[in-house]
């Protein structure tokens, strides 16, 4: 009998024996979290645990969690090491953990079989550099707005496997006057004949430009790219996501940020067509078991369930608040922030200036000033948090407010920065 069928065998036996009590502990606990859920979205701005000496406007960056998802996830654990062998590999766990990959798929507007629980976006991409079929004279294109954990690992990878890597210039500092038309136009410009693989942010973490993703995969397939994979750290959460209306390969995000679930998730639709194609990163027993669904780009054997289940009330808490609620919360904020910033003879807004092109990220230059010096200040004298940038000569702080936010903290925050 071989190893995986010994587990097997024992974890079924051990089911037999002990599971229902078992069971009954962790359906108990889900069913605490799921009423704590709803009480808690009532009073979002009081459901997180942020030091109240804190304005934290860095969700781009990580999120914070709400305690009720903090609570799920301890109760996870002490659950789990009351016997962690019979949680982490008698199968007690597997219906629940595959109902968080279908709250993931729905989120996304995808099939369970086209999700796979990774670690962070920066690992999908690895996996697209070493997996994906290229060779000599194929090319990766991204522009300058892609993050470097989608960006580097293609340079790194590229001589051992002959493809080339090629990367544009984003106009970054025209930005604020760019629309659709134009954004397409500087990609047309850029695909070539050789360009096989496209990789793109669907809002970048700079400027926050929120990319017409489907358009520019419809003009992408049309040029001859054969795949399209979208970096989306920074919009799962924040803004709605249909992957199958886009006609992308790929779509990869990391949940602790705007899904504010557990640091060291990521989340990967791999779409069905393209796992024919893709070879995994970490290989482990049941890639066989597990052949025709995204699950093969797991690393497999051992998981934090207890991480991944409250993956799942994250997701839970984000919907209960609602997207149309959370969209109108951000551009209600993006809105107030942008005519502040405009009114102000000391402050440039360096993002685009369409909502449509937009989300809950934007730019802000202080003239004259360094903006790491000032967000060392601001975080040191007055508990704001928040990321500079030096890009492309500008000096920016990047603002990146979430539901528990208010107008008040950007009021606060750019009346500083006139005064500073």
């Amino acid at each position: 009998m071989s190893a995986h069928s010994r587990r097997t065998f024992l974890g079924r036996a051990a089911l037999g024996a002990a599971s229902v009590p078992a069971l009954q502990c962790l359906l108990t606990a889900r069913r605490t979290v799921a009423e704590e859920i709803q009480a808690s979205v009532a009073e979002a701005a009081a459901a997180y645990t942020v030091d109240p000496g804190i304005t934290y406007l860095n969700h781009a960056s990580i999120g914070t969690i709400p305690s009720v998802v903090q609570k799920a996830q301890r109760r996870y654990l002490e659950l789990c090491e009351t016997n962690p062998w019979f949680y982490m590999w008698s199968g007690a766990w597997d219906e629940p953990r595959e109902e968080v990959r279908r709250q993931a798929a729905r989120l996304l507007s995808c099939d369970a079989s086209e999700v796979a629980f990774t670690h962070n976006t920066t690992e999908t991409f690895n996996m697209l550099a070493l997996g994906l079929p290229l060779g000599s004279g194929d090319e990766v294109l991204f522009s300058s707005l892609n993050h470097a954990g989608a960006s580097a690992c293609w340079t790194h990878h590229a001589e051992q496997r002959g493809y080339e890597v090629r990367q544009f210039d984003f106009p970054l500092r025209e930005l604020p006057r760019l629309g659709t038309a134009e954004i397409l136009d500087l990609y047309d410009r850029h695909i070539q004949d050789r360009t096989e693989v496209l990789v793109l942010p669907h809002l970048d973490n700079t400027a926050g430009l929120l990319h017409p993703v489907a358009e520019i995969a419809r003009l992408a397939r049309a040029k001859g790219v054969r795949y399209v994979a979208v970096d989306g750290a920074q919009t799962v959460g924040m803004l709605p996501v249909d992957v199958d209306s886009m006609d992308v390969d790929v779509y990869a995000t990391s949940p602790h940020k705007w899904l504010q679930a557990p640091k060291g998730l990521g989340l990967t639709y791999v779409r069905q067509e393209v796992q024919d194609e893709l070879r995994p990163m970490w290989v482990t027993w049941g890639q066989e078991r597990w052949q025709g669904t995204a699950r093969v780009y797991e690393d497999y054997g051992t998981r934090n369930l207890p991480e991944v289940l409250a993956l799942g009330d994250a997701i839970e808490f984000q919907q209960r608040l609602g997207a149309t609620t959370k969209v109108a919360h951000h551009r209600e904020l993006w809105s107030h922030a942008r005519a502040r910033v405009d009114a102000s003879s000391k402050l440039t807004w360096r993002s685009p200036t369409s909502w449509q092109l937009s989300g809950a990220l934007y730019a802000v230059e202080v003239q004259g000033k360094n903006s790491r010096q000032l967000s060392e200040r601001l975080f040191a004298e007055h508990g704001f948090v928040l990321r500079p940038f030096a890009t492309d000569g500008l000096q920016t702080l990047r603002v990146s407010p979430n539901i528990a936010n208010s107008r008040d903290d950007l009021d606060r925050l750019l009346a500083l920065l006139e005064e500073l």
